[in-house]
């Protein structure tokens, strides 16, 4: 028998966050302001989709300063880089506009702000994530990576009454609670941070998730294998019972992981554009979904400002060039 689908519920909010829509504009501003190629180092935000249509509008994705010559336009990208990077760009003479992600920004600020005042710090995320590499990146040393409560054994420092913690801003809000938690057991002067690191799009989405998944037979997840928060959102959904599968465009949805699924839920990563979640639905409807609505959520008003010298540009001339 065919896959028969009937309802489709959409997680609130999904999809793009408010440091996703600044770092893409950014390129699409500068873009627009100084011709191509714009040079950006990493990919811009972990999806699929955007990348690939950034470098068709004449952005040019690099890891090395090497890749890019003398007087070029330089992004780095919204996952922020190491102090390093930073000294390179400015000693090859780069016009740099930094898309890094204001929250992430935040943390590189408390960092450098209690280091100074003697802290070593603890990392909750995962190596060899970029967002990782440019937190810890901001120290040469006094900086001590975990990514499960295992690792926070492992950790020594030199004065246990001088160490802070700091996190990940994509990871899952459970799995971060049961590592502090180990931290605090373990050095229990460590200093939190003021605000919690996990962002707030992260929290939204993941909390949407929560009421999303007991609530159909299948949960979908649009985004792209390299994206952090979109894998926390599978991950979630399958630790409350419900099965998920993640896709970076609607031609990954296989119809066997919808068969005898009949009503399917659908969020995105917060680097996943609106048009494939549109996608997705498509696709779903022509299995049969007649029925498609968002459940209740919270309403995200968050907007960052742009770098000095991208302003010039209006919206409208921005909007044009992605259509």
């Amino acid at each position: 028998m065919p896959v028969q689908i009937d309802d489709i519920l959409l997680a609130e909010p999904r999809g793009f966050c408010a440091g996703v829509d600044r770092a893409i504009e950014i390129v699409e501003r500068a873009l627009l302001k100084f011709g191509a190629p714009i040079y950006v180092r990493h990919e811009i935000v972990h999806n699929t989709y955007v990348v690939n249509d950034l470098k068709a509008r004449g952005a040019i994705f690099i890891e090395d300063l090497a890749e890019v010559p003398a007087g070029a336009t330089l992004v780095f990208s919204a996952h922020g880089v190491s102090q390093e990077v930073r000294r390179e760009a400015q000693a090859r003479g780069f016009q740099v506009f930094d898309a890094t992600c204001p929250l992430v920004t935040k943390v590189h600020v408390e960092v450098a702000k209690l280091h100074r005042e003697g802290y070593e710090f603890i990392m909750i995320g995962h190596k060899g994530h970029p967002e990782v590499e440019g937190t810890m990146g901001q120290l040469t040393d006094g900086i001590h990576l975990v990514e499960d409560v295992e690792d926070v054994a492992k950790v020594r420092i030199a004065d246990p009454s001088k160490v802070a913690v700091v996190t990940q801003t994509t990871l899952s809000v459970d799995d971060t609670r049961d590592i502090l938690a180990a931290v605090k057991q373990h050095f229990p002067l460590v200093r939190e941070p003021k605000q919690q690191d996990i962002c707030y799009a992260t929290q939204n989405r993941q909390d949407a998730v929560k009421l999303l998944a007991p609530q159909v037979d299948v949960v979908v997840v649009v985004g792209s294998p390299t994206s952090s928060n979109s894998n926390r959102l599978r991950e979630l959904a399958e630790r409350l019972g419900t099965p998920a599968y993640m896709v970076d465009a609607a031609d990954d949805l296989k119809a066997e992981w919808l068969d005898g699924h009949p009503r399917v839920g659908l969020t995105a990563g917060a680097s996943a554009p609106d048009v494939l979640v549109q996608a997705v639905i498509d696709r779903l409807r022509s299995f049969g979904a007649t029925s498609v609505r968002s459940l209740p959520g919270v309403e995200e008003h968050v907007r960052f400002p742009l770098p000095m010298g991208l302003g010039d540009k209006s919206m409208a001339e921005v909007a044009a060039s992605r259509s």
